[in-house]
């Protein structure tokens, strides 16, 4: 980067500074710097190190040190402070471990690197690094490998055995085949073994648990930084428990009995945990009595090649302080109620002494103003010269007037931008500008006095050395508003694997032959000799219906909108189920109907055609300051498209809140107003209207766009203007609630409509709305997830963009679970309103709530709280929104009506009371409402301590494990609201007939209908069972897992060609070894179902006839199917005396041939005759498409 860097050698403080560096301990100081020359000064002393450190205030200023010093160095992480106060939850999310994992990994392997990290961060006491590199397990192609050892290992380095590899920190073994989330690493690792000596060892995808590349050697690195083995772990329970003791007498001496007692039960519970189940999820904050000596994380590096970065000094030693201040206090509190022991009081290291680690190592000071009571004195101080860049706001010419006057006095120019494009128009539009400016890729090419050079890079803010003469400027100084942030692309290939994973015994599940029973498990049944696997579902009055594990297509998992409420069991060999079937079949044709009509409408139609995007258009939308996600790009596109052909747009936008919806509509807005057109955007409440104003305003204020909001919060005078300029066309775009669809409004020439929520209008708007929806474009957004498959039976009919992908996240959400207790609540509100931040505290009970609130204003008496919920008059609730919007109120209690759709980017954290008598979907919206901003947010779920939950704690934790980022629970949940959005797009009536049937078999039944009316013919439905004498099962000692059995049963059942069979079983060889006979089977068999089918074959069957060691085949026909009859007697030609043919009642063929008398040869022969006989039946006697004759 010398383009950057060699400037600097012409300043003298740089040289002498750089000289003084290359003695032992130097320590000097730096004043006048600017935020993002700091970073320059850094880079450029510190080219001969091979370890920087840059230390800073705050976590929001690390991640922007982070983000801004890859510009400078690639090799840049970030190495975040343990929250130490909440560290003692039962479970918190493994995203902080794996960043300081990952950093740690860095350091043991002795690579160069820049570690940016807080002042809170090194003082914390931590495990010394040869611990942990000791536990590093390294595995390669020569090592050996005993399961059960590895296991253990791998469980007390913190990694948690599961079924099948989900989430970083998790491994599962199962025959020879380990695979291992390595919490520092993008993909799992899958080793595959041959007895003990490893066969090979590959990384593999999590969506698809498919193999990605082939890896030569491992290394898994620990997921927790306390690696104990039985030892230490005994020796320091011993050591817990005698200060326990001890601590307890000495309460009960104060007769603190209460406080006693609960000390003494907390450590019990702890050593129950670690002797019993050998984990404990917070043994962190128990550090102390495991190792003697901690070190502090600067103890890592090496001091012959480390400088130490401080980032103002003076606010270091600020935090530090605050830090400490915080830490005392809070333990203080919970000593003296009986939360923790003495010897845990004193879990960090004070100011002073993180100080004294700073000065053995080469320290820099880095500040804007002279401080001086720092923690550490420099030996030097130097002043630099230094200018901030002042913005240019947009303004080209006040660009070029500058770069003219440094070329005049001989200035070197460097412009910085994040896009390479622009970098390169830029140089042109300078160039024309009559300045000699280039584009160069060339980091090391030095700029000469007088030139402009266009570099590709982002830095936050431009700064000049005068007296070097040198600038440099970036984007963000020219455009405003920092540019998007770049960020990685998570690569999720491969299918997700189905919903049925999560079928278990007891669920209710729906038979399309037989209707709604409950699954009870897989039975092995043995008949003439051959093993066959059958699903067992039993129906109402004791009927027991057994299933092939072959045909498991017909059967779907139950789901409804309502999980509480129990369907009513069918009884087996009754009309009920048929009723019921056809009932919902005639309003799923009803439905179909409507939406093809309301289609074929649109079509015929002509819109207008919005023209292609212009330069504004494009300089719009580069404006947005974050990074597009894949699925919002191809929305935008879609939309643009339709906007622009001729038929009338009618698109739907599903996506979770926070997943940008807002950001199409107002591209789209923006798009209609360039053409003259008016937008009107309809909002269900005042308070989003006022929501969706303030962005609207944000994003436009740069351009002539007049953007005006129809609402109860605007005065009557206000609306009266807006409603005569709207008349006259002065009003480009109108937000508001239902006053839009006033009488009195009138556009001049209304070209958008956009549509939020729609499904919360009632129905006398709804007509209002179809009304203005005739020949306009129309946009309508949904925060509702609408499912795949309903999404994909209505796809011709409606276009939909469905917005997956969450944005880059902000920050991930530290998720705590632990027992209710009044200082962690405090704490939590008291550090939150100390970064100005608000509080949302979850209480789901109406009667009780404003005691709640009263006992909250209690335990921070300095923060204003108050109380909403879904009772209260809309005008009072409105206002209570309305000021916690506005920052007047800091901790809003209330009920869960919090979960639709506000965004608050100002609430981080989050506090939920009882959070186990919520449902999973209910705490997972919940979840989405903090974490919107930069800042890193906090849920703490909450729970009440029972006696009762002694038996249950390990199945109350697996259930609330759920909760954090780790389970599959959220699969289940998504599927819930799922259900609710289907219910939502179908209307009312159609969520009735949704739960008679199940969720799956409607949607089967709708995209039927919708094809019949499109006029692609569809065949009455029919099943084709295959029985033949042949082992097809998948043996319990090739899958163990029952789930995973279940779903594998599945999707061969699913299997239509045969690539897909190849494919499969692939992904058997890949997942779970040499695929075994039996299983092979299962796969030719579900071809042979296929094929039978297209050739309206209702049974394939094999039988033996004892007698003459002969078996038969035979295939049983409908009475209805079209096939080449003529060519039936060419067919029987063919095999001679052994295929007969019967026409009567029901026709069929059989088929005679010799056995061996060897099962598995005899086998393999019926297989093969049977794939045989279909292939010649297809050749002679399948119609091509669209000629028919009936047998």
């Amino acid at each position: 980067m010398k383009a950057l860097t060699a400037p600097l050698y012409e300043l003298a403080e740089f040289e002498e500074g750089q000289s003084l560096l290359k003695k032992e301990k130097a320590s000097i100081g730096y004043t006048g710097c600017t935020d993002a020359q700091k970073l320059h000064l850094a880079c450029g002393l510190s080219e001969n190190f091979l370890y920087k450190v840059i230390v800073t205030y705050s976590d929001l200023r690390a991640r922007e040190i982070y983000e801004e010093y890859q510009f400078y160095d690639k090799s840049t992480v970030l190495y975040p402070a343990k929250d130490l106060i909440f560290y003692q939850a039962d479970i918190h999310g493994n995203q902080l471990v794996a960043d300081r994992m990952k950093v740690l990994r860095k350091l043991i392997e002795g690579r160069p690197v820049t570690v940016v990290t807080t002042f809170a961060a090194l003082m914390s006491p931590q495990v010394p690094l040869e611990e942990i590199a000791d536990a590093v397990i390294h595995i390669d192609a020569d090592s050996t490998v005993d399961e059960t050892e590895l296991s253990e290992q791998l469980s007390r380095m913190g990694y948690e055995k599961n079924w099948q590899v989900e989430a970083p920190g998790q491994f599962s073994i199962r025959g020879g085949i380990i695979d291992v989330f390595d919490l520092t690493e993008e993909n799992p690792y899958r080793i595959e073994l041959w007895g003990e000596e490893v066969d090979s060892i590959r990384s593999f995808d999590l969506g698809s648990q498919r193999s990605v590349e082939k890896l030569s050697m491992v290394d898994i690195y620990p997921a927790t930084e306390m690696v104990l083995d039985r030892r230490q772990k005994l020796d320091g329970l011993k050591r817990i428990e005698t200060e326990a003791k001890a601590f307890a007498a000495k309460l009960r001496e104060d007769f603190h009995t209460e406080e006693a007692a609960r000390i003494t039960g907390q450590i019990r519970e702890l050593s129950e945990q670690v002797r019993e189940l050998s984990a404990a999820a917070n043994l962190e904050s128990y550090i102390r009595y495991f190792y003697e000596d901690t070190v502090s994380f600067l103890r890592f590096f090496p001091d012959r090649y480390t400088c130490v970065f401080l980032d103002e000094p003076g606010r270091l030693k600020e935090q530090g302080e605050a830090v400490e201040l915080e830490f005392r206090e809070s333990m203080s509190h919970r000593l003296e109620k009986g939360y923790i022991l003495p010897g845990q009081a004193d879990l960090l290291y004070g100011c002073e002494q993180t100080a004294s680690f700073l000065s053995g190592l080469r320290t820099v000071l880095l500040s804007a103003m002279d401080a001086r009571n720092s923690l550490v004195t420099p030996q030097k101080r130097f002043d630099v010269n230094v200018k901030s860049m002042s913005p240019y706001n947009n303004s080209f010419e006040a660009l070029t007037a500058d770069l003219k006057r440094y070329k005049k006095n001989g200035s070197r120019v460097l412009l910085l931008s994040p896009s390479r494009t622009r970098a390169k128009r830029l140089a042109e539009d300078l160039q024309a500008e009559g300045l000699s400016s280039f584009y160069s890729e060339d980091g090391d090419r030095e700029v000469r006095p007088g030139e402009v050079e266009l570099f590709y890079g982002h830095v936050s803010r431009g700064f000049e050395y005068p007296l070097l003469k040198f600038v440099v400027i970036t984007e963000s100084d020219i455009f405003g508003a920092q540019k998007k942030k770049k960020k990685r692309r998570r690569q999720f290939e491969g299918q997700k694997i189905q919903d049925f994973a999560e079928l278990k015994v007891g669920d209710y599940v729906v038979h399309e032959t037989h209707g709604l029973g409950i699954y009870q498990g897989i039975e092995k049944v043995e008949m003439n000799g051959t093993v066959k696997d059958y699903i067992k579902i039993s129906y109402r009055d004791g009927g027991n219906l057994y299933v092939l594990a072959t045909g498991l297509d017909v059967i779907q998992k139950y789901a409804s909108a309502d999980a509480a409420k129990t369907p009513k069991l069918n009884k087996l060999g009754t009309q009920e189920w048929t009723r019921t079937k056809s009932k919902v079949r005639s309003a799923v044709d009803e439905v179909a109907k409507d939406l093809v009509e309301l289609y074929a409408v649109r079509q015929q139609k002509e819109g207008f055609a919005f023209g292609q995007d212009t330069v504004w258009q494009k300089e719009f939308e580069e404006m947005f300051p974050f990074e597009e996600t894949e699925d919002q790009l191809s929305a935008i596109a879609a939309t643009k498209e339709d906007m622009e052909s001729h038929k009338i747009m009618d698109r739907l936008i599903c996506g979770d809140v926070g997943y940008g919806k807002t950001e199409i509509a107002i591209r789209a807005a923006f798009k209609a107003v360039q053409d003259g057109k008016q937008v009107a955007f309809l909002v269900p409440t005042t308070i989003l209207a006022q929501q969706h104003y303030n962005t609207f305003q944000q994003r436009m204020k740069d351009f002539p766009v007049r953007i005006d909001l129809m609402s109860r919060f605007r005065t009557s005078a206000e609306q009266k203007k807006t409603v005569t300029d709207l008349r006259k066309g002065q009003v480009d775009i109108l937000i508001g609630t239902h006053r839009i669809l006033s009488s009195d409004i009138q556009f001049k020439d209304l070209g958008l409509l956009i549509i939020d929520e729609e499904q919360r209008f009632g129905v006398a708007h709804k007509e209002k709305i179809k009304k203005l929806k005739e020949d306009v474009d129309v946009l309508t957004l949904t925060a509702t997830p609408i499912p795949r498959t309903l999404h994909m039976s209505l796809i011709g009919i409606r276009d939909m963009s469905v917005l997956e992908e969450a944005p880059g996240d902000r920050q991930p959400i530290q998720t705590f679970v632990c027992e209710y207790n009044e200082e962690m609540v405090r704490e939590a509100i008291v550090r939150e309103l100390a970064r100005d931040g608000q509080v949302y505290y979850v209480y789901n009970r109406v009667n009780t709530i404003a005691d709640m609130a009263a006992s909250i204003q209690k335990l921070v008496p300095e923060a204003n709280v108050a109380f909403a919920h879904g009772q209260m008059k809309e005008h009072e609730l409105e206002r209570i929104m309305y000021d916690f919007i506005n920052g007047e109120i800091d901790v809003l209690v209330s009920t869960t009506i919090i979960e639709t759709g506000l965004d608050i980017s100002n609430v981080n954290t989050m506090i939920i009371h009882d959070a186990d008598q919520l449902g999973l979907s209910q705490l997972y919206q919940l979840r989405g409402r903090v974490g919107r901003s930069g800042r890193t947010a906090y849920a703490f779920l909450m729970y009440k301590r029972d006696k009762m939950l002694k038996e249950i704690a390990e199945k109350r934790l697996s259930a609330i494990r759920e909760f954090t980022e780790l389970g599959s629970g959220f699969k289940i949940a998504m599927r819930d609201l799922e259900i609710r959005g289907a219910g939502n797009l179908l209307g009312k009536r159609q969520s009735g007939h949704m739960e008679a049937v199940g969720y799956d078999l409607y949607c089967k039944m709708l995209n039927d209908a919708v094809k019949t009316l499109k006029g692609e013919t569809r065949t009455a439905d029919f099943a084709t069972t295959v029985e033949l004498d042949v082992d097809a099962y998948i043996p319990s000692a090739y899958i163990v897992n029952e789930q995973q059995k279940l779903d594998i049963y599945k999707r061969i059942a699913g299997v239509e060609t045969p690539a897909e069979s190849e494919d499969m079983k692939e992904e058997l060889l890949d997942r779970f070894g040499e695929v075994p006979v039996c299983v092979e089977n299962l796969l030719r068999i579900a071809l042979i179902r296929v094929k039978a089918h297209s050739l309206y074959i209702t049974e394939v069957k094999s039988r033996d006839e004892v007698k003459n060691r002969e078996g038969a085949l035979k295939l049983q026909l409908r009475p209805d199917a079209f096939l080449r009859v003529e060519n039936i007697p060419g067919l029987l030609r063919l095999y001679g005396s052994f295929l007969t043919f019967t026409a009567k009642g029901t026709p069929y063929f059989l088929l005679r041939f010799k056995k061996e008398g060897l099962v598995e040869k005899d086998a393999e022969k019926l297989l093969e005759l049977t794939e045989k006989l279909l292939s010649d039946m297809e050749q002679l006697l399948k119609l091509e498409d669209g000629v028919q004759n009936v047998v």
